[in-house]
């Protein structure tokens, strides 16, 4: 579900630190702008956003992750882990009007990241806290809380193994139940690292990810960690919209194919969209 350095509440904080990430995939232009490069391969897709619909979504929830799936209760819902200390939660939401349905929250010592769904368990992960928690993802209440190395930004599940992502160029592979490190892959456009990926959606094989700081959302072949395609999500929001929001962040595929929800943080919509040629 891409990260955070994360927002520009901590970019004061890790403003250099982004940048000098940034500078590894980045034009200077474009670094300027807070976007990566555009591909030069002819062989990585461009593409932009075609909205099919909006949706009122919570403009005070700092969106971290986001997935799709059904509920026993509610139907149809959005799973969204929502960020920031003392302000922490995990929920579920009405994908039509944005509506809480159900929440609990984090610590207040603890920075909520990205969450996935397995077929048992929810997942979710925190920034610096190195603690990922196992949730029943009907009741949400935790039913495991593990530790792992380092930082969590994103997380995904592609059936078999989950999918994490630091807010470095290596996307870490998991073990769904045990949560213990399996392998990695580092993640490159044109041979060039790619840092700052942060939320992370898995998809017909292949890893969708935000890339903290910029509109864009790359997709990934995590066999390799090449590049196959860059999204230029840019403009979605009014100027009186964005005036009040934070970064683009969170992606869940949708019901139909080739479709999917993505968001921001403190974003007041939620965007059901294809990406383009």
């Amino acid at each position: 579900m891409f990260d955070e350095k994360h927002t520009t509440r901590r970019a004061a904080a890790l403003g250099a630190v982004g940048l000098l990430a940034l500078a590894g995939c980045a034009t200077p232009d474009a670094e300027a702008a807070g976007h990566t490069s555009p591909p030069e391969d002819e062989a990585v897709e461009e593409l932009t956003v075609e909205v099919i619909e909006a949706f009122d979504h919570d403009g005070t929830s700092f969106t971290q992750g986001l997935e799709l799936a059904e509920h026993p209760e509610f139907g149809t819902v959005l799973y969204e882990s929502a960020g920031l200390y003392g302000s922490s939660d995990v929920r579920i939401a009405d994908p039509g009007t944005g509506d809480v349905l159900l929440s609990q929250d984090l610590p207040a010592t603890q920075f909520a990241e990205g969450l996935t769904l397995t077929e048992d368990d929810l997942w979710q992960i925190t920034w610096k806290e190195g603690v990922a928690h196992r949730r029943d993802p009907v009741s949400l209440d935790v039913k495991e809380t593990v530790e792992y190395e380092g930082e969590g930004w994103g997380i995904c599940y592609d059936g078999e193994r989950l999918v994490m992502s630091d807010g470095s160029a290596t996307l870490t592979f998991r073990d769904p139940v045990t949560f213990e490190e399996t392998g990695s892959v580092e993640v490159t456009l044109d041979d060039v690292p790619v840092f700052q990926i942060n939320e992370l959606e898995c998809v017909d094989g292949q890893v969708w990810a935000n890339l903290w700081l910029t509109d864009r959302i790359v997709r990934i072949d995590p066999a390799t960690g090449e590049v196959g395609a860059v999204v230029d999500a840019a403009g979605l929001l009014t100027p009186e919209e964005a005036a009040g929001a934070d970064v683009l962040n969170g992606i869940a595929a949708a019901e139909e194919e080739g479709e999917f929800y993505i968001t921001g943080k403190e974003w007041p919509k939620l965007f059901l969209v294809r990406f383009v040629p």
